[in-house]
């Protein structure tokens, strides 16, 4: 039975097939603010169509964007530099990959902006970012609570300063913003970050992304980056957009628990060897758990290794600082493991679409397994009796929580996902892929 408010999930079988992924969203949304930013126009294919893409097209069409379908690209008219449109007021959901660029960008704009979103997005912290843009010289105010949003973003003038430090450690996002809106300044500029900077795999795709828009960034380790002076966005006319590196985790994971009782295996289209996500290490640490793994350029397959013949998968202790979305999937699977396995090192979680760590460990003991949770770790014994059928899975509009507890049908039981349309932030036909592979 599927509804708006549930889908009744039976027990899979077994898993095997190929998936095509959908478009990556960290990719899609900086793409589409780049080539807004670019001289030129840009023709982007594979765009990703969720709702966080959508939320940032609409902000950039209130912004005086213009774009539309050409085949089965998207052009985007680019600005080439600032925004013209001075004044708007911008729902941004809960997107952080929209709220924080925009949020840098508009800062630089000499504008008036008020930047909106649903009640979680109010709850993720920002005040880093705002007192980073401050010390350039922007004018922002807290509408709501300090250090979180909304925000309203007053037309100034910049400061003559060329540095400028944030945080690492509360969230990349607040890197990837100022990196991408610091070349409208047209100046030299250096961006110090503070202590350890978390999750390094997406301050990657958000420089290979600057490079193909005709920034290079100057770096010294993940402490110091320098954006030159005089630099601005060129189009590079046409630009692909990965598949999903995190999307692939649930079908990954989907081949090898089911390559335990003889399914598998399953294989994935649109990210391999050559993808600049870091969330292919996904990959990795499910053969760490025994799987078998192979790859090519562009395509990853997921199915019996070592642990096939155990019925088992591998316990894991790891840190996953470097893959948080798809370290969610590693902590479902680890319900099928032969032991207790550690997730360290997690704590972006607590400050994503919902305090993820204490979320995955109630939703973990619904089906059977022992929890302890820690400010940044997860620690996880799956039940030795085998999961408990019939539960039914809260995902607190997490798309990520609704994805990967889908999984647990594979244990032979029957799941029900609660508001199962929160997918549609990343992956709008999420359920229908797996019912594919499913048997």
């Amino acid at each position: 039975m599927n509804s708006a408010r549930h889908l009744d999930l039976g027990p899979i079988r077994r898993a095997a097939g190929t998936v095509k992924l959908p478009g990556s969203k960290s990719i899609s949304n900086r793409i589409l603010l780049l080539a807004a930013l670019a001289e030129g126009e840009t023709r982007i294919l594979d765009l990703l169509e969720s709702e966080d893409t959508r939320l940032m097209l609409t902000a950039l069409r209130h912004l005086g964007i213009g774009y539309g379908q050409d085949g089965p690209a998207l052009r985007v008219h680019g600005a080439g530099g600032v925004f013209k449109m001075k004044d708007a007021e911008l729902f941004l959901g809960n997107a952080g990959t929209a709220f924080r660029p925009l949020t840098a960008v508009l800062a630089l704009c000499g504008g008036d902006y008020r930047l909106t979103g649903v009640e979680r997005m109010h709850e993720r912290p920002i005040g880093d970012l705002v007192d980073a843009l401050r010390g350039l010289g922007a004018s922002i105010d807290y509408l709501g609570e300090t250090g979180y949003p909304p925000l309203h973003i007053h037309s100034a003038v910049a400061t003559s300063v060329d540095r400028v430090s944030v945080r690492g450690d509360v969230s990349s996002q607040f890197l990837t913003a100022l990196l991408l809106a610091l070349p409208l300044t047209g100046r030299e500029m250096v961006i110090e970050v503070e202590g350890e900077l978390i999750s390094k795999p997406y301050v990657e795709i958000t420089l290979n992304i600057m490079h193909r828009f005709g920034i290079e960034v100057g770096r010294k380790g993940w402490q110091e980056f320098t954006l030159p002076a005089g630099a601005r966005y060129r189009s590079p006319g046409e630009i692909y957009v990965e598949g999903d590196a995190s999307s692939a985790s649930y079908f990954l994971a989907a081949g090898a628990i089911s390559a335990l009782s003889g399914g598998g295996p399953v294989r994935v289209e649109g990210v391999g060897r050559a993808s600049i996500q870091g969330d292919i290490r996904f990959a990795e640490a499910l053969e760490r758990m025994g799987a078998g793994i192979s790859m090519g350029d562009n395509w990853i397959e997921a199915g019996a290794g070592e642990a096939a013949g155990g019925g088992k998968l591998h316990a894991i202790d790891a840190d996953f600082n470097h893959i948080p979305d798809a370290a969610m999937t590693v902590a479902v699977a680890a319900l099928f493991a032969d032991g207790t396995s550690v997730l360290r090192n997690i704590g972006s979680w607590r400050v994503k679409e919902t305090d993820r760590i204490a979320a995955m460990a109630t939703e973990l003991r619904k089906l059977g397994a022992s929890v302890e949770e820690g400010a940044d770790f997860l620690r996880i014994t799956p039940p030795a009796a085998g999961l408990a059928s019939g539960v039914a899975i809260d995902t607190y509009d997490d798309h990520r929580i609704a994805m990967c507890f889908s999984l647990a049908a594979l244990g032979g039981v029957a799941v029900r996902i609660n508001d199962p349309q929160c997918v549609n932030k990343t992956f709008p036909g999420y359920f229908e892929a797996l019912a594919r592979i499913s048997g």
